[in-house]
């Protein structure tokens, strides 16, 4: 194809504008383009390190389960496989920085430069070829017009050696442009062919990096799929344990070291050598008493009345109300009892549960465990009531009321406070015929007690359950030693008034 020198001209400055407008601003956008890949790719090997790395340390956990050990050593190598992975990555682009983004940005400010001033060569140079060559078209065009005169022969000369001037000039222009429009297009061209040669090296490298890390990914990775293929596969050692689990094992049965608070034949140390102390208040808690057990009562009084001058005797046997606390088999204690020195005695406070071990009453003691610290030991069978029972029964037999006029003396008068907040003890009859007798033999005493003073609750209780010859003093307390010191009862110094009661304990003489 054949052209003019001005299109040829043209396509080179059209060409160096090309490569200064065009390429080189690109390359520079390219370069920052470039910087920013690096950045998106070394946020991008962090992460991917932070990733495996806590893969890693869970493949560790794993290491310690007997069954997910295997799986766990798989979790390690995949992590390892992959930091590998990214550590070439890593090193793939620090090539990509040294040989590309560096070699464009430092390339790049040196083209600006240099083919600004190529450029500008070649239109000083062009511009002075193109003078010259007009000035010779121009004396060319004088000579012929001064031989159309009367002297031709005399111009032939001078316009044939303008004539070549002028042809040598235009040949030069030719020339000139022919190889400024070569220097331009291969200038071009080698900006196109080192961005070119500078990514095809990348590319290759690149690849090569795929390549490496295709064959570190795939080097172990059927190995990892066998070892997660079966998530029911269990190590033969955990099926051997297992399967030893569930053969069943002949126990032989040993005695239990805390026996059931309901056996019967439990073995228990030996009951106290002295009989237990009676409550003061042994009869006011029992809601339900039977026949047998009020005509023991009455018996019981008649002795001591005889024996104590016709003394008010307030207490009943100790075995009252027992059966109830048997059948129930849990009694609530009414008064705190210290066991002392003696540890075979249970010590409690009011308002303790205590399961009775041995149901069988011996000489007034009972022995339980205690619900709230699981100590066992004895206690007076007086010092409780059955858990069931409420504390004051007002659905008596009588409908008449019932008010103690009894005020403990301990030189100082506190009746009022004392009378308001006595508890009124039930009435432990059922029949008619029992009832009227003790009925006479209550007011039989309360006429022979204006002068004597009612027995204490030791004595009373001492007088049921021991010998019936033992010495009792006037004011109704026993020569022996007081059963508070012996951590008995609390209200063994008790005095008691003579009093008049319609409760109709009193014996029938």
């Amino acid at each position: 194809m054949s052209r003019s020198a001005d299109e040829v001209n043209k396509l080179t400055e059209s060409t160096y504008k090309t490569v200064m407008d065009q390429f080189n601003p690109g390359l520079r956008n390219l370069v920052n383009l470039g910087k920013n890949y690096e950045k998106s790719v070394a946020a991008m090997i962090l992460a991917g390190k932070l990733y495996f790395d806590a893969m890693s340390k869970i493949g560790e956990n794993a290491a310690v389960s007997p069954v997910s050990r295997e799986l766990g050593v798989v979790l390690t190598d995949i992590s390892e496989v992959h930091r590998k992975v990214h550590l070439e990555l890593e090193e793939n682009f620090k090539r990509f920085h040294r040989e590309i983004i560096s070699e464009l940005e430092r390339k790049t400010d040196m083209d600006v430069k240099y083919m600004t001033a190529t450029f500008k060569r070649y239109q000083i140079e062009h511009k002075m070829k193109q003078d010259f060559l007009e000035r010779s078209q121009s004396d060319l065009k004088k000579l012929r017009r001064k031989s159309q005169g009367k002297n031709a022969n005399k111009y032939e000369t001078k316009e044939s050696e303008c004539l070549e001037t002028l042809t040598s000039r235009q040949m030069d222009m030719q020339l000139f442009i022919a190889d400024g429009c070569k220097e331009a297009l291969l200038e071009e061209k080698r900006r196109f062919c080192f961005l070119v040669d500078k990514h095809c090296m990348f590319s290759y490298q690149y690849a090569s990096y795929h390549e490496k890390a295709r064959d570190m990914l795939t080097a172990k990775l059927n190995s990892w799929q066998d070892r997660c293929k079966d998530a029911s596969d269990m190590p033969d050692s955990i099926l051997s344990m297992i399967d030893g689990l569930r053969t069943p094992v002949t126990i032989t049965p040993l005695p239990s070291p805390s026996p059931s608070r309901h056996s019967m034949n439990m073995s228990a140390p030996p009951a106290p050598p002295l009989k237990a102390q009676t409550s003061p208040l042994a009869n006011m808690f029992t809601q339900e008493n039977n026949t047998a057990t009020v005509t023991s009562a009455t018996k019981s009084s008649i002795g001591h009345v005889s024996s104590e001058d016709n003394n008010l005797a307030r207490s009943v046997s100790v075995a009252t109300g027992l059966n109830n606390i048997v059948k129930r088999m849990r009694v609530r204690t009414i008064f705190p009892h210290t066991a002392g020195s003696n540890n075979t005695l249970l010590s409690f406070e009011e308002g303790d549960v205590i399961a009775l071990l041995i149901p069988d009453e011996r000489d007034g003691w009972m022995y339980g465990e205690l619900e709230k610290n699981g100590k066992r030991g004895w206690f007076p069978s007086s010092y409780c009531r059955a858990l069931s029972e409420p504390l004051v029964n007002n659905n008596s037999v009588s409908a008449a009321p019932y008010r103690s006029r009894s005020v403990v003396n301990l030189h100082h008068q506190d009746t009022e406070t004392d009378e308001a907040t006595m508890v009124l003890p039930p009435a432990d009859y059922s029949d008619v015929p029992q009832r009227n007798a003790i009925k006479n033999n209550a007011s039989t005493v309360a006429t022979n007690s204006n002068h004597k003073h009612s027995p204490t609750p030791s004595a009373a209780s001492s007088s049921s359950s021991s010998d019936p010859h033992t010495a009792v003093q006037p004011n109704g307390t026993s020569k022996s030693q007081p059963a508070y010191l012996a951590g008995g009862n609390p209200f063994a110094t008790v005095r008691l008034r003579p009093t008049v009661t319609n409760d109709r304990s009193a014996p029938a003489i």
